[in-house]
């Protein structure tokens, strides 16, 4: 049994940049990535922002060289993990018992919506390899054989919490003696199904979303791919670059309080935090950074800063929502602000929450509105808070 799970490498395309560099870039420049609707046929285009990643499908093919049929969610996915593997340069990779756990919600849909619009107008049209492998696992397997892992592989599907939870899954795999190294995270794009069900629940702003403010109106969607790559005590003594950082904490609780909103008291927040403090045997006053679920909508903003408020109060840590840069990118946000989180360890900065004014009535919660560098950031919790109340939190310590 490996006494520690470290992180090795890191990998990251969003709307703020395409690796891991730019997005430094863009949090420095405080630079967000939402805007007008471009990549989808839709009657909300200049209508809701969302932040797409900024290369198109003919483009993510020429980099990946995947087959032009392939899902946008596999495209992502391949290029985050494997900026995330070269990062790691793990030598005698292809000797190790090596797994590949991915998280995604939509599959293949982008491609199954193209391909009914065409068919619905007449049925001897649209290619049904376009939808054969809509479903979230195939995703995975185009990327495991890709990267060349055939140990083991799986595919993990809660909602907004589940590439935190393929991180999660990934490291108790290696605390148990499973496998030696795993790329874990998560990728998820925009689709037409996606934007018109968060409309329907009337959870979307029309402007660009504002999390943790008094007066939020709700989220933006955004899409993206954000993988580590972790690794056991053996394979950390191997390798020829510092370490990152490790996990030292993680829980997963449920509220099971409604299928799509937030128990009002944070119950499910504060149990996944309370949780992972424990694991990690830390203190909340230990904690220098909490990136928040903080989606911007009023009900889980409430939720989860009273939660913090219970566990933190009076000495709340500087925190923020990353979300105000990259928007909301569902199963891979967990995966994509791990990233964040494991890079302000590293370069010990805190991110700004853009566009926050107003705190919000009775928590008088204020996130850092600026971004911050040479911080003492030596442990990091970071929030992903899904739908049915699946609620994770990952904490991350320096070494």
């Amino acid at each position: 049994m490996s006494s520690s799970v470290y992180v090795a490498g890191v990998g990251v395309i969003s709307a703020i940049g395409n690796n891991v560099a730019e997005h430094l870039e863009a949090f420095k420049r405080e630079e967000a990535g939402m805007g007008d609707i471009t990549m989808m046929d839709t009657i909300y285009r200049k209508k809701l922002p969302v932040a797409e990643v900024k290369l198109n499908n003919d483009q993510l093919v020429e980099i990946t060289g995947l087959p032009s049929e392939t899902s946008r969610t596999a495209l992502l996915s391949l290029i985050a993990a494997k900026e995330a593997l070269a990062d790691a340069a793990i030598p005698g990779f292809e000797s190790l018992r090596t797994g590949f756990v991915s998280a995604n919600s939509v599959g293949g849909m982008d491609k199954s919506e193209n391909f009914f619009v065409d068919f619905l107008a007449d049925n001897s049209k649209g290619k049904l390899r376009n939808i054969f492998d809509h479903e979230c696992g195939s995703k995975t397997e185009i990327v495991a054989d890709q990267l060349g892992i055939t140990d083991y592989m799986t595919t993990i599907s809660t909602a907004c919490s589940s590439s935190a939870n393929a991180i999660f899954y990934g490291a108790r795999l290696i605390k148990n003696d499973m496998l030696d190294v795993v790329i874990a995270g998560g990728a998820d794009v925009l689709t037409k199904f996606t934007l018109n069900g968060f409309n329907t629940l009337m959870i979307l702003d029309a402007a660009f979303c504002k999390p943790f403010d008094e007066n939020r109106e709700g989220l933006n969607l955004g899409e993206g791919a954000g993988y580590l790559v972790l690794v056991s005590d053996k394979v950390a003594n191997t390798l020829n670059k510092p370490l990152y950082c490790k996990i030292s904490g993680y829980n997963n609780s449920n509220d099971a309080y409604h299928q799509t909103a937030s128990s009002p008291d944070g119950t499910g927040s504060y149990l996944a935090m309370r949780g992972a403090l424990k694991k990690s045997g830390l203190q909340p006053s230990d904690i220098d950074y909490i990136n928040l679920h903080g989606t911007g909508t009023p009900n889980n903003d409430s939720a989860e800063g009273t939660a913090i408020k219970r566990i933190f109060d009076p000495e709340c840590p500087p925190m923020s929502s990353t979300k105000s840069f990259t928007g909301h990118t569902l199963a891979a946000s967990g995966a994509i602000e791990a990233v964040f989180s494991v890079l302000a360890i590293k370069h010990k900065v805190i991110y700004p929450n853009l566009r926050f004014e107003t705190p919000m009535n009775g928590l008088e919660l204020i996130p850092e509105k600026r971004f911050l560098t040479g911080q003492r950031v030596n442990h990091v919790m970071s929030n992903s808070f899904g739908f049915g109340g699946n609620c994770t939190s990952l904490i991350f310590s320096g070494i």
